[in-house]
């Protein structure tokens, strides 16, 4: 068969990646959560028969950029049978943490195996000591549920005794049986998809063309990296601390563009430091997720992303450190904030080789906020998670943008109007926090302000980084200004948070602030006016 042409890959790329994204609609509609519902927490994505990522939605990359770890250490574990779902939210399984529930699902035509469909959505609860199941926590048994890889649905039945199981360990498991149903409503129309396309062009073709897809991605991101200097580029920067007694937390990289093989990459994470008793250790496969995505950041936009991407990319992350933790290490805020960091220390190595390309930093944090407690008029308990917008880092080019999330989130914010109609609060507050974003010639994006009002007693859980240390500028840019979260519980002095787990009254009031990011050159005129 003679080999297909790049129209034809190009094509074959869209007609794949519209499987995920349709995943990705069926999932947000049929969901219960606002989190998944309104603010899209949620990843899908399509592997070949051997586990190799084939396409992806536009989803949240520390999502898809760990599936692949994920994918290598399921396959051998399971006799794969037409109907069945493995349901798994293991971190040390190369998950990312307990919140995020990951559902796989085989894909056959007749008998033959041909690929799998996978989809992974963050629950608002999966047990644990505090609502939302990310508490400062010291052992990951105190973050919730930890499901190890097993068959939720076998040959097309559902495993009624686990999935009783786990609801009987969540706060809310109407609202958790909901989202876990509309996840496997997403994988069945990823099959039927899938097997669709098979059945029209045969398993033959989609074999052929995945592997020439694959090839094509490999070529142009192997053209992309050699055009980045060779040598050595290294940066450390710092966690503020864990919530439980360590404070600027390192991260240090070596970037690595070797001469002997041009077109290839090595992150090498040696010197970072070790795993911490807080929850800001990160699994291995959050730590090649952030490398994966700032890989693709480098890449045009029309390179299809695919296991080809990352063929050339080396990652060295030391077993027991702060980016490659180990059982039983808390891993809740990995995720979410040590991922973050990671892809500002990645950014501002390769600032040193690319000065014209790299953008300051963003605000570095998802600014993790989590409500729960009884909700009196609704009578039933109720558990709330969202992760708030800032300013993005100033590129050689334009300003950065302002009130969005950034980098290894890609979620949307949750409408005033959706929060306050499911949930004992009330919104008081919400608008761009101006000139948070770091001066110079490009400004960085300004945050947001979002104020609370608790009309219950509740237990708040806060979990945000960039309180302490700024986001930095580039090329003589200013820092962009730090977060801070203001609790309000009554007389005259507020209390600030930067992370902790806290029980409010009624109408206590939360504000928080989030950071702006960094400016990148100099400003000749405010130099000017200085002197």
């Amino acid at each position: 068969m003679a080999r297909p042409d790049l129209a034809h890959i190009w094509l074959y790329h869209e007609r794949l990646s519209a499987i995920p994204e349709e995943m990705g609609a069926v999932l947000e509609y049929a969901a219960c959560s606002p989190n998944i519902k309104e603010r899209r927490d949620y990843s899908c994505a399509l592997f070949d028969a051997q586990g190799r990522l084939v396409a992806q939605a536009a989803h949240i990359p520390v999502h898809l950029g760990a599936m692949p770890m994920l994918m290598g250490y399921l396959l051998p574990r399971f006799q794969w049978q037409p109907g069945d779902m493995v349901l798994t939210n293991d971190p040390y399984h190369s998950g990312t943490h307990l919140p995020d529930w990951t559902l796989v699902a085989p894909v056959f035509v007749g008998e033959q195996l041909v690929g799998f469909v996978v989809n992974r959505a963050h629950h608002a609860d999966t047990g644990g000591a505090t609502p939302g199941s990310m508490p400062l926590a010291s052992e990951i048994y105190e973050e919730g549920l930890r499901i190890p890889p097993v068959k939720l649905v076998e040959a097309g039945t559902i495993n009624e005794a686990l999935l009783e199981l786990l609801l009987h360990n969540v706060r809310t498991p109407d609202e958790r049986r909901g989202d876990l149903m509309a996840q496997i409503g997403a994988n069945h129309t990823g099959i039927r998809r899938l097997q669709a396309l098979l059945e029209s062009e045969g398993v033959e073709v989609w074999s052929e063309r995945i592997d020439a897809l694959m090839d094509y991605s490999e070529q142009l991101t192997r053209a992309a990296l050699s055009q980045i200097p060779l040598g050595e580029y290294e940066f450390v920067d710092y966690l503020d601390d864990d919530g439980r007694g360590a404070r600027d937390i390192p991260i240090r990289v070596r970037v690595v563009v070797p001469a002997r093989e041009i077109g290839t990459i090595r992150f090498d994470f040696t010197g970072s430091a070790a795993q911490v008793a807080g929850g800001l250790n990160a699994p291995e496969a959050v730590t090649r997720a952030a490398c994966y995505y700032v890989v693709r950041c480098l890449l045009p936009d029309e390179v299809p992303t695919n296991d080809g991407c990352w063929r050339p990319v080396e990652v060295i992350v030391p077993s027991g450190t702060v980016v490659n933790a180990q059982p039983p290490a808390a891993v809740a805020g990995g995720n979410v904030e040590t991922s973050q960091r990671i892809v500002d220390v990645l950014l501002g190595a390769l600032a040193q080789a690319l000065p014209q390309q790299i953008p300051a930093a963003s605000q570095g944090t998802m600014n993790n906020l989590l409500i729960g407690g009884y909700d009196p008029v609704r009578r039933r308990a109720f558990v709330y998670y969202e992760t708030l917008a800032g300013g993005a880092g100033a590129h050689p080019e334009a300003d950065g943008a302002s009130a969005i999330h950034t980098h290894m989130t890609n979620t949307r914010n949750t409408p005033v109007e959706a929060l306050e109609s499911a949930y004992p609060v009330r919104i008081l507050e919400y608008r761009i926090a101006e000139r948070t974003g770091g001066a110079g010639q490009h400004r960085g994006g300004d945050g947001i302000v979002r104020t609370y009002q608790f009309l219950t007693e509740a237990t708040l859980t806060l979990l945000t980084e960039r309180r302490r240390r700024a986001p930095y500028g580039l090329q003589g840019g200013k820092p962009g200004k730090r977060g801070q979260n203001l609790l309000h519980v009554g007389g005259e002095v507020d209390v600030e948070l930067n992370k902790g787990v806290v029980r409010v009254p009624a109408g206590a009031v939360l504000t928080i602030r989030t950071p702006g990011g960094g400016g990148w050159g100099s400003n000749k005129r405010e130099t000017e006016n200085h002197t």
